[in-house]
């Protein structure tokens, strides 16, 4: 019952995930915006990062019988989700890779204090700072314009942190529920970004206020 909900689950994201990017790339056509270009980015591969995870799962489980689930492909799938946080979180215009505000140096401390040595641990801190400094950036450019999908995209960016800071806990207790709410909560996220980004293939919006 566990696997197949977290490999439903996993699907579910690599749907939605998809159906992100296209959106995305259809606005990227139409507008030529180069922030556009890394949100297709970004999206597609946060999808193929819930596929990884979903279709590696059902792979090892029927067509290689295995009965235990290797958890390097968690490991790869995840990673690849990070490439796509990367991109979300630069779609902002950062000028430089390290920015000095002082509320990214607050946020960049839960990387220096990751029990162990797993690389599971540390991606899913990265993936974490990513998400958080995206979120206070948004929550900035909204004070600036009022936009209301401005709203949404922070909602969305606050949702999928608040995933990863979920699915670095459910390492530490690999036998509570909190992996399910992690990839649930992450959906959530996605689907309140869903809101703004379906409407920029009709009329643009303005992710972070930098389209």
């Amino acid at each position: 019952m566990e696997f197949a909900l977290e490999t439903a689950l996993n699907l579910l994201g690599f749907v939605v995930g998809l159906v992100l990017g296209i959106f995305a790339y259809i606005g990227f056509k139409n507008t030529g915006s180069p922030t556009l270009f890394r949100l297709n980015i970004a999206f597609f591969s946060i999808s193929i990062g819930f596929g990884v995870v979903g279709f590696g799962y059902l792979i090892e489980s029927l067509v290689l019988n295995y009965v235990k689930i290797d958890m390097w492909i968690q490991t790869l799938g995840i990673g690849i989700q990070t490439i796509g946080y990367f991109f979300i979180a630069f779609s902002h215009g950062i000028k430089s890779f390290f920015p000095k505000s002082r509320y990214f140096k607050s946020i960049a401390m839960p990387l220096f204090i990751i029990p162990g040595n797993s690389i599971e641990h540390i991606i899913r801190s990265i993936s974490f700072i990513l998400l958080v400094y995206g979120t206070i950036e948004t929550i900035m450019s909204y004070m600036e314009n009022k936009k209301t999908s401005t709203i949404f995209v922070a909602a969305g960016l606050g949702l999928l942190a608040l995933g990863e800071f979920l699915g670095w806990y459910s390492i530490v207790f690999p036998k509570s529920v909190l992996y399910f709410i992690s990839i649930s909560t992450k959906i959530a996220g996605l689907g309140a970004l869903f809101i703004p980004i379906s409407q920029v293939p009709l009329r643009g919006v303005r992710f972070g206020g930098n389209i």
